[in-house]
């Protein structure tokens, strides 16, 4: 595995622990610039908090990020979530031209990799699994404390 691919995830696995206090669906994010290995944007889900269905760790830290660079695109960065991305998600990472895209856990449901059909694939490298275990345990601790 990629150690910086597992220092960045264990840094969204963060932010997905402040989702999960704060009682949101706990994933997280980070966006890191690849020319200087700096990260400029990090986030979690706030949808409940907002009150917005939109408001997904990946669409929150892609509007960080373009804002913290000035820019609409992304084309210099790794985006990495601790859940592999939903659609909208994913055409929010498309349309940002975000290069590369690291994920934790699967969502088999509803995640990129089960709802489309190279909708990244040409543009952006997909490294799913990493810290996989850690991200997904989250997630179901969540659930299985809201069905309790």
């Amino acid at each position: 595995m990629n150690i910086e691919h597992e220092k960045y995830m264990r840094i969204a696995l963060h932010q997905a622990q402040n989702a999960f206090e704060k009682g949101e669906v706990p994933i997280g994010c980070v966006i890191v610039s690849n020319p200087t290995q700096r990260i400029i944007a990090k986030s979690y889900n706030q949808v409940e908090t907002l009150q917005d269905p939109t408001a997904h760790a990946e669409i929150i830290a892609i509007t960080s990020a373009c804002a913290y660079i000035g820019a609409k695109y992304l084309n210099d960065c790794t985006l990495y979530v601790t859940l592999e991305p939903c659609l909208m998600c994913s055409g929010a990472i498309f349309w940002a031209q975000i290069p590369h895209l690291v994920f934790g856990a699967y969502d088999t449901k509803y995640g990129l990799t089960h709802q489309t059909q190279g909708l990244l694939s040409k543009r952006v490298e997909i490294i799913g699994g990493i810290l996989e275990k850690e991200c997904k345990s989250l997630i179901q601790t969540f659930f299985k404390q809201k069905r309790s």
